[in-house]
């Protein structure tokens, strides 16, 4: 799952990189595609709770539960900032809190990893 997340995470890169260049404000499609990334997020968080709740011999189950949850606030603040500022510098924040989410998927399989 964060595999394909991490892919979608790409795609809506590009097209928010492709929307600061050209100066316009990201629109449904935008959205919906976040919308669709902070769906995976809830999915993730559940399925890595599951794993907590099994066997977890050696991860810090409070930072791996802290970056879980963590992830699920970037996209609606950076959302919500991106609204606000109607500028090309909203979108850019938007960027940023999308790009922020693959490496956040490494530091999960990273603490996790501990485990092993």
């Amino acid at each position: 799952l964060q595999i394909v997340l991490s892919i979608l995470c790409g795609v809506v890169v590009l097209e928010l990189a492709a929307l600061v260049v050209r100066d316009l404000r990201p629109g449904r499609v935008t959205y919906a595609l976040l919308g669709l990334l902070e769906l995976g997020l809830v999915v993730e968080l559940v399925l890595g709770l599951r794993r907590v709740l099994g066997d977890h011999q050696g991860v810090s189950v409070a930072t791996y539960v802290a970056y879980l949850v963590g992830a699920l606030f970037i996209l609606p603040l950076a959302a919500g900032w991106a609204w606000a500022e109607r500028t090309r510098n909203g979108t850019g924040v938007l960027l940023v809190g999308v790009l922020v989410l693959p490496v956040l998927f490494l530091r999960l399989h990273d603490i996790w990893a501990t485990h092993v």
